[in-house]
């Protein structure tokens, strides 16, 4: 454990550090399964030391993560815009893009930010928002602010975590990313639960028939 904890140490005060929460907020945007989030938590915690710097922690995750997100959105506006422009007039799927269409124009802003705080919704939502063609400049806007609030949250996450196990460094890494996820799975839960409750008026409504 001291062996490992040492190389630790030895990661956290070297400057590419920052370069490593750079490229993995930015892949994390658009391929969920590297730990960005993860990462930048920990490095939090370990800056209750010192090494390395808040400020600059907070920094490059949400540059990465922004980068990561324009990524995500330039991959959706190529590919993702000419298979939406082939869907035949009238079916299913021209419908549901153009009911997407319609929901990004009015609250685009909203659905960003909030879907900055789920893994595998981000990468959906910035998707979709480069395949219907959501304007740049808007989606420049509100992907800094989503971007900027998402690394204040994960580094404060892990920095308060830090001070709360500051004599045991390994508890604290392990408390800051099970809060996380914590988070994570009440934000889903609580979406799931909205969802289901909004399926069952509506299959009420449906067997009610008009008055």
């Amino acid at each position: 454990m001291d062996s490992a904890l040492d190389l630790l140490r030895q990661l956290v005060t070297s400057p590419w550090l920052y370069l490593l929460i750079f490229g993995l907020t930015a892949v994390d945007a658009f391929f969920p399964a590297v730990p960005g989030e993860a990462a930048v938590i920990t490095a939090a915690v370990l800056s209750t030391s010192g090494n390395p710097k808040l400020a600059a922690v907070i920094v490059a995750a949400a540059l990465g993560a922004c980068a990561g997100d324009h990524v995500s959105y330039a991959i959706g506006r190529g590919g993702g815009a000419r298979r939406l422009a082939g869907f035949p007039d009238g079916s299913r799927r021209r419908a549901s893009s153009e009911w997407a269409r319609r929901a990004l124009n009015r609250r685009g802003g909203l659905i960003l930010t909030t879907s900055r705080y789920l893994p595998g919704g981000r990468t959906a939502v910035t998707l979709t928002m480069g395949a219907v063609r959501y304007p740049r400049r808007s989606f420049l806007l509100y992907d800094a602010i989503a971007t900027v609030t998402w690394a204040l949250y994960c580094g404060l996450l892990g920095y308060f975590g830090g001070l709360a196990f500051e004599r045991h460094p390994v508890k604290g890494v392990l408390a800051g990313i099970g809060l996380s996820v914590i988070v994570t799975l009440g934000i889903e839960g609580t979406r799931w639960l909205r969802h289901r409750a909004r399926g069952r008026a509506t299959a009420t409504t449906d067997r009610a028939g008009p008055i």
